[in-house]
């Protein structure tokens, strides 16, 4: 085997390979748009019950957090209001 055919070779299976990634990275895609209008739909369904969904998404980031964090920086708010006099 001559080394351009080997180079080919090389060149058509880096090919391959970058295609499948780039076909995976489009079908996760695909799936996190899915995964966005079901939320809109859930966040929509929680409206029509009367619940405020600004205030579901704030509660659903607090999930996320450490609890620590949470704390310290509920602290730091009071600190501040009670400075302002709030």
């Amino acid at each position: 085997m001559t080394e351009t055919a080997t180079n080919a070779e090389s060149y058509r299976v880096t090919a391959d390979e970058l295609r499948q990634f780039i076909e995976r990275i489009e079908r996760l895609d695909a799936e996190k748009k899915d995964l966005a209008e079901q939320q809109k739909e859930v966040m929509a369904e929680a409206k029509g019950r009367g619940y405020d969904t600004k205030v579901i998404r704030k509660v659903i980031a607090l999930r996320k957090r450490d609890q620590n964090d949470i704390a310290e920086e509920e602290a730091v708010l009071e600190m501040y209001k009670e400075a302002l006099g709030m």
